[in-house]
């Protein structure tokens, strides 16, 4: 921080942290940050942003030297914000120590990373570091609907403030403001919303991109943005590469590529297709989970995909340096006969990408999860390069 002159007291920084939603959360920020003529920058899982030059991104969140260089560069760069996500791992690390931030978004909290926690209690007890470390004159934003929203704001020193699309209209609330939300319409074109009776319309589709929209538009007021703008900016944002990327084929087939990689995030994207498969169309899924990482979450998944699918087609994530087909009999393990016939295991993923567009059918949708932005696959510690999206148009030209 010294060396490069403590660059992050010169830029107004909010970090997102949380499960699932991080990375939407980030960015979307940024990009609404852009649009209302501000520089600013980015760190996330997906790139890093120095106002618009794209830079790769190896962690979540960086170690505190490179960290630092990239706020050093934004301030050199006339940057204003920064937007940024701060993982558990970086938080236990203390690569954020020192950073100055003037909010912190919590987002929600489930299983995942536990490989590296040990258990649940650590895990929270990261987040929670985050949001102790907030300065008085800092927002501490979190989503009061997870369980675990009003113990992230316990005893710290930040404004507290909260947002949810629960029934709470305001009485005895622990947070200095609540900020509502209610979801009007949601289907294949996007979402109708009332954010504190303000209509808001977006692209962006499911009920967790709901979440991801309400705790931007709160950020955004916190901010001090210029809010006419921010709701019509919202109209037409994106989201992120690889978080529920989706086109439709030639043949009326629905693709969906998402990063959904944990538990929680794979039943969201299942229950999102749900929420806008009117036609009642087939869900095929296809996924797997990562190797060498955290393998409590293989049964769970593989129970989860099943559960929300029509057909589940389990193949290799990233297996690093485990067997795939282990991993992919690990997904198997609480599944009973009947839940069995709904499975296809291909331990190929491209073969598996093949497979289910040659099973899919006008008016349904394939679901592929895991990888989402990712340009690789690392199989017995060699990384090749594979990108699910491409792999799907290549399958859709043939």
């Amino acid at each position: 921080m010294h060396y490069y002159g403590n660059p992050s007291k010169k830029l107004k920084i909010v970090g997102v942290t949380g499960t699932n939603g991080k990375t939407t959360t980030a960015t979307l920020l940024y990009k609404i940050a852009t649009e209302l003529g501000y520089k600013a920058g980015l760190v996330s899982t997906v790139e890093n942003i120095v106002v618009k030059e794209i830079r790769p991104a190896t962690h979540t969140t960086p170690d505190s030297i490179t960290l630092t260089k990239l706020f050093s560069d934004m301030v050199k760069s006339g940057c204003e914000y920064a937007f940024m996500e701060v993982s558990s791992h970086a938080l236990d690390q203390n690569r954020v120590a020192g950073v100055s931030f003037v909010g912190g978004i919590f987002t929600n909290l489930t299983h995942d990373h536990l490989d590296y926690h040990k258990n649940f209690d650590n895990y929270f007890g990261a987040k929670k570091k985050f949001f102790q470390m907030l300065p008085s004159r800092a927002f501490a934003l979190a989503n009061i609907d997870d369980e675990y929203g009003k113990k992230i704001l316990e005893g710290i020193k930040a404004n507290q403030f909260s947002y949810g699309f629960g029934e709470f209209a305001g009485v005895g609330h622990p947070t200095g403001q609540y900020f509502h939300g209610e979801i009007k319409k949601l289907d294949f074109s996007g979402m109708e919303l009332d954010f504190n009776k303000e209509k808001i319309r977006s692209k962006l589709l499911g009920k967790f991109n709901a979440y991801n929209l309400l705790a931007v538009w709160s950020a955004s007021s916190l901010l001090g943005f210029d809010m006419k703008k921010v709701n019509k900016i919202l109209e037409t944002i994106e989201p992120p590469r690889g978080r529920f990327q989706h086109f439709l084929s030639s043949s009326g087939v629905m693709v969906v590529v998402d990063y959904a990689h944990s538990p929680d995030a794979l039943e969201k994207i299942l229950l999102a297709i749900q929420e806008v498969n009117q036609a009642g169309g087939k869900v095929i899924s296809i996924f797997g989970c990562g190797g060498d990482r955290d393998p409590l979450k293989r049964p769970i998944m593989g129970k989860i995909g099943v559960r929300h699918s029509d057909i589940a087609i389990f193949t290799s994530d990233n297996p690093r340096s485990e067997d795939p087909e282990k991993i992919i009999s690990e997904m198997l393990v609480n599944l009973h006969s009947d839940e069995l016939k709904k499975v296809t295991t291909i331990t190929n993923r491209r073969e598996a990408i093949q497979e289910s567009v040659k099973l899919a059918q006008k008016g349904d949708i394939i679901v592929c999860a895991g990888k989402g932005h990712e340009t690789y696959q690392e199989v017995k510690g060699v990384k090749s390069h594979f990108d699910d999206m491409e792999e799907f148009k290549k399958a859709y030209e043939k």
